[in-house]
C-alpha cells in the first residue's frame, strides 16, 4: 500500500480522505485508467477505527462493498474488525497509492494543475500535485461542541470507544440517538454507574428498532439513571451540574461522554472556495458528475448532504467513485492511454 511512486509525479486524480467512500473513489478512478493518490490525516479508514471497539454495523456486508470485492462474514451484521480488515485487502488488492498520515494544510493552483501542500505527523511539509481533486473527508472528525464550562477537561470525551477503562465509575452520557445509546447500554454491562441526559422529552425516535426498547427497559428498572428534558450546563473535575425540569442539579461524576453528533469540516471545503446552499449548508455540486462550483473539484460521500449526515452512509456514498470516475473519462483521456496510444 505504501507508494512506489515519486513524490513529484503529476496525478490525474488526487483523493482526500481514505475511508470506504474515497477507496471506492480511487478504485473507480483507477479502474478507468487514471493514475491516483489518496492522501489521509490517519490511517486507511480512519473514522471507522475510532468507532467503538466492539461495534457492529446496522447493515449487512454486501451494502458496504466496493471495487466489486466481496464482503465475505459469517453474521448478518459484520463488526468493525470485520470492516476495517476487509477494506484493508481491498486497498492492497488494487494496489491503491495510499498516504498515511498526512493532513492537508492547503490547496493552490486551479483545475487541471492543483497544488495538495500537506503535513507530516513530525509536522515535515511536502505536497503533490494532480490535475483534478475529489474531497471525500467525512464528518467524524468534527464533534458538535455543547460550549459549555469544563468541556475542555480531560474526563470529557467526544467518542466513545471501550466500556473497560470505566468500571467502577461514575459516568454522565449526552445525548440520546444511536452513539449514546449503545455508549450507555455498554458502559452499564460493564460495570459503570451511568446517567443519561437528553434534551428531549424520551429516547430518542431513531435509535434503532433492537436498541431501544433495551435502553427504555434499563431505564425503566433504574438501572440506568435518565434525565429527560434536561441539559448539562456545567461540567467540574468532580461532578456534573445538570438543568432539570425540577431545577439544578449536581451530581457526583469522574468521566462524560457527549455523543451530541458530528459535522463535516465546513472550513475546509471553504477555503477550497466550496459554496453552500440553505440551512443544512449543502455544498454547491452537480447531483450527476458531483463536481463543485469548483472547477476541478468534485465531492463524494456524506459531505454532499452538508449537515444532514444521516442522508449518506456508506451504503450509497460507495457509489460516488462511479460517477466521479465517469465524469473524468467523458472530460479527459486517462493518462494511461495517452501515454499508450492505439496504433
Amino acid at each position: 500500500m505504501s507508494a512506489n511512486t515519486a513524490e513529484e509525479t503529476f496525478f490525474d486524480l488526487l483523493v482526500v480522505g481514505a475511508g470506504p467512500t474515497g477507496l471506492a473513489c480511487a478504485i473507480e478512478a483507477q479502474k478507468a485508467g487514471f493514475r491516483v493518490v489518496l492522501v489521509d490525516k490517519g490511517c486507511v479508514c480512519n473514522s471507522l477505527f475510532h468507532y467503538p471497539s466492539h461495534m457492529t454495523f446496522f447493515t449487512t456486508p454486501e451494502l458496504l462493498e466496493i471495487g466489486d470485492i466481496p464482503f465475505p462474514s459469517p453474521n448478518p451484521k459484520p463488526s468493525r474488525n470485520e470492516a476495517l480488515q476487509y477494506y484493508r485487502l481491498v486497498a492492497a488488492h488494487y494496489r491503491l497509492d495510499v498516504r498515511q498520515y498526512r493532513r492537508v494544510t492547503r490547496v493552490t493552483g486551479a483545475d487541471g494543475r492543483f497544488t495538495v501542500h500537506l503535513e507530516d505527523r513530525f509536522g515535515r511539509s511536502g505536497e503533490l500535485r494532480a490535475r483534478k481533486l475529489a474531497i471525500a473527508t467525512g464528518y467524524y472528525d468534527l464533534p458538535n461542541y455543547l460550549n459549555i464550562p469544563g468541556e475542555s477537561l480531560s474526563k470529557v470525551m467526544h467518542y466513545y470507544v471501550d466500556p473497560h477503562p470505566f468500571y467502577d465509575m461514575d459516568v454522565v452520557v449526552i445525548g440520546c440517538k444511536n452513539s449514546a445509546a449503545i455508549a450507555a447500554l455498554e458502559l452499564w454491562r460493564n460495570g459503570a454507574r451511568v446517567t443519561l441526559v437528553h434534551r428531549g422529552c424520551e429516547v430518542h425516535r431513531h435509535v434503532k428498532y433492537w436498541i431501544k426498547p433495551d435502553l427504555e427497559n434499563r431505564i425503566k428498572n433504574g438501572e440506568i439513571k435518565a434525565c429527560f428534558n434536561s441539559r448539562v450546563a456545567e461540567i467540574t473535575p468532580d461532578a456534573v451540574a445538570i438543568e432539570t425540569p425540577e431545577g439544578r442539579i449536581s451530581l457526583k461524576n469522574d468521566f462524560v461522554f457527549a455523543m451530541t453528533g458530528y459535522h463535516p469540516d465546513f472550513t475546509f471545503l471553504q477555503s477550497l472556495g466550496v459554496r453552500f446552499e440553505g440551512p443544512d449548508k449543502r455544498p454547491v455540486c452537480d447531483p450527476k458528475t458531483l463536481e463543485s462550483n469548483v472547477p476541478g473539484i468534485y465531492l463524494a460521500g456524506v459531505i454532499v448532504a452538508g449537515s444532514r449526515t444521516n442522508e449518506i452512509f456508506i451504503e450509497n456514498g460507495r457509489f460516488h467513485g462511479r460517477q466521479i470516475a465517469a465524469a473524468l473519462s467523458a472530460k479527459s483521456i486517462p493518462s494511461s492511454l495517452a501515454a499508450n496510444p492505439a496504433p
